[in-house]
């Protein structure tokens, strides 16, 4: 059983960054793939950006290209998220996932779940 816990969400204005953590405990880490997804008021989850086991591949939706980054350290069990640039249509909850799946994008992929951490983007 693997256990994510989020981390370094919070207020920041428009145009800001923020890095969020993830660290993960209770199984083989180098195993899974890892993925951010996010959930806006009143809206579904959805997939952000993915990084493989190894860290050397990753990929990201349109809507955050070019402004996150997302990598890892297999060393600490961590997951790390730098978002720059934010927007106020940024805002939500950010949930770390992680995946057996080589390259799982879809919600339904992902086996276990952090408790999320919420990201606000306002003046």
């Amino acid at each position: 059983q693997v256990r994510l816990v989020e981390s370094g969400g919070g207020l920041v204005q428009p145009g800001g960054s923020l890095r969020l953590s993830c660290a993960a405990s209770g199984g083989t880490f180098t195993t899974y793939a890892m993925a951010w997804f996010r959930q806006a008021p009143g809206k579904e989850r959805k997939f952000v950006t993915s990084i493989n086991w190894s860290g050397d591949s990753t990929y990201y939706r349109d809507f955050v290209k070019g402004r996150f980054t997302i990598s890892r350290d297999n060393a600490k069990n961590m997951v790390y998220l730098q978002m720059n640039s934010l927007k106020p249509e940024d805002t939500a909850v950010y949930y770390c996932a992680a995946t057996g799946v080589v390259d799982g994008r879809a919600e339904w992929e992902y086996d276990y779940w952090g408790q999320g951490t919420q990201v606000t983007v306002s003046s």
